[in-house]
């Protein structure tokens, strides 16, 4: 168990108020409810809007376009709070705090710390010196040789939550600054990892999502890679369903999706794949370390090997060089591989990467006209996919109850969330669902008894 650093001393008669904005993945939604769990343990309580709040934590994002811009100016929505609390500290966390360092505090001399994403453990140590001695400090070095062991900390895990499993990436696609700001590629050991999901199963944890930047790329100290954990996990704790995110193409292979299949009774029919282009040549430049045949030839292996299982994936459009033929290679993607849901983005530079640096940028104009025509193509696909689960009996896991609608939700084995009407409580149950209408992201139903 972690331990209430020492230099840190609270006053347990008075909780200070702690407010987390959290921008991007679900990397760093599980890193804020770290933060909270760490702070929590010395006597911070998170509080619903920045102006209760003694302490203002922005965990940023860095993937997308203009992400120094976006923290700026949230900072700069608070430089009146603090000017009318002169105990108010504020710090920056996550992927820009990593890739700007100390540029954002010389910039915006309000922040009263940076931390990055190696050093959220120091957490309290950092906000208890910058609190108590008036330090302004920057905590952001990477940690490449120790082992990535972690407590996965959850102040209220519910009904389903997130496992991290590997951390940082080695891919280095020409578009992604994730190497610059998760660090080079690590793995939680598979004994920490299954002591973790049991100990969650014991606080009424129901479903985990493994998390990674490449998930399937995973490789224990024990020696046991992604498929094995899978298969552990399945076997030697008492959850009762895996999904994880996000998988690499490249890593894909026909014993992974057989254990899959073999453990279906736990493990999720749903894969997350992304390809990101459908042309071999932009996939070259991008170093995703496939081509387009490759990456069908494994996504029918999917099918064909768990049948029923769905498919989703990402895609940038107007990556640079792209052409117009190219782009047109993405769209005919869709028409081959049945992905139920999609997540596009338009091509924005990131520093530090190669793609970055090259001169045939494509317009915005160009780039947000391919997106609309491949979001307009799958609309298109997707509403004729989903009504094939009308008429179907889906087992639904159920994470809560709407407070408006009193509908109940929750998600299937294919990650379609779907809504029904119940009574009495069954939040945490697995039911049976009749599917009445469907719709490419949602589903509504009837409870079968």
């Amino acid at each position: 168990m972690l331990d209430k650093p020492e230099s840190f001393q609270t006053d347990m008669s008075h909780r200070d108020g702690v407010f987390i904005s959290t921008y991007g993945c679900q990397m760093n939604v599980n890193d804020t409810e770290r933060m909270y769990s760490l702070l929590e343990m010395v006597n911070y309580e998170p509080v619903n809007t920045p102006d209760q709040a003694n302490l203002i934590i922005i965990n940023s994002c860095s993937v997308r376009e203009k992400p120094v811009h976006k923290v700026h100016s949230e900072v700069g929505r608070y430089r009146k709070m603090k000017e009318a609390n002169p105990k108010l500290r504020i710090g920056v966390a996550g992927c820009v705090a990593q890739q700007e360092k100390k540029r954002l505090m010389e910039d915006m001399p309000i922040i009263d710390f940076v931390i990055g994403t190696d050093a959220i453990d120091q957490l309290p140590d950092v906000v208890g010196r910058v609190r108590d001695q008036g330090e302004k400090l920057v905590s952001a070095k990477f940690e490449h040789g120790k082992p990535y062991q972690i407590e996965t900390l959850n102040r209220n895990p519910g009904v389903s939550t997130f496992v991290n499993i590997t951390k940082g990436c080695d891919n280095f696609c020409t578009f992604c600054v994730v190497p610059f700001t998760r660090g080079r590629e690590r793995s939680r050991s598979y004994a920490e990892l299954v002591a973790d999901v049991n100990t969650l199963t014991q606080r009424g944890v129901k479903e985990v999502t493994l998390l990674g930047q490449n998930v399937n790329s995973y490789k224990s100290v024990e020696g046991y890679d992604f498929g094995a954990l899978l298969k552990g996990l399945a076997t030697e704790t008492d959850i009762q369903r895996i999904r994880y995110t996000t998988s690499h193409p490249k890593d894909f292979n026909r014993e992974l999706v057989q254990i899959m299949q073999d453990h279906r009774e736990k493990i999720c029919e749903y894969v997350h794949l992304p390809v990101q282009a459908g042309n071999s040549e932009v996939l070259e430049r991008m170093n995703r370390g496939y081509t387009r045949e490759e990456y069908i030839e494994k996504a029918q292996m999917i099918l064909d090997t768990m049948p029923g299982a769905t498919l989703s994936t990402d895609i940038i459009v107007g990556f640079p060089g792209e052409t117009e033929q190219q782009f047109e290679d993405t769209l005919s993607l869709l028409d081959i591989v049945p992905y139920e849901s999609i997540y596009a983005f338009k091509y924005s530079p990131r520093p530090f990467t190669k793609a970055a640096r090259w001169e045939d940028q494509l317009t915005e104009q160009e780039k947000s006209d391919r997106l609309q025509r491949l979001f307009d193509k799958h609309n298109e696909i997707a509403f004729g996919m989903a009504k094939k689960y009308e008429g179907q009996s889906l087992k639904v896991l159920v994470e809560g109850q709407d407070p408006e609608t009193e509908k109940y939700y929750g998600r299937s084995t294919q990650n379609k969330t779907v809504y029904f009407e119940g009574t009495g409580d069954l939040t945490g149950q697995t039911v049976d669902v009749l599917i009445r209408e469907a719709f490419p992201q949602t589903l509504r139903g009837r409870l079968l008894l």
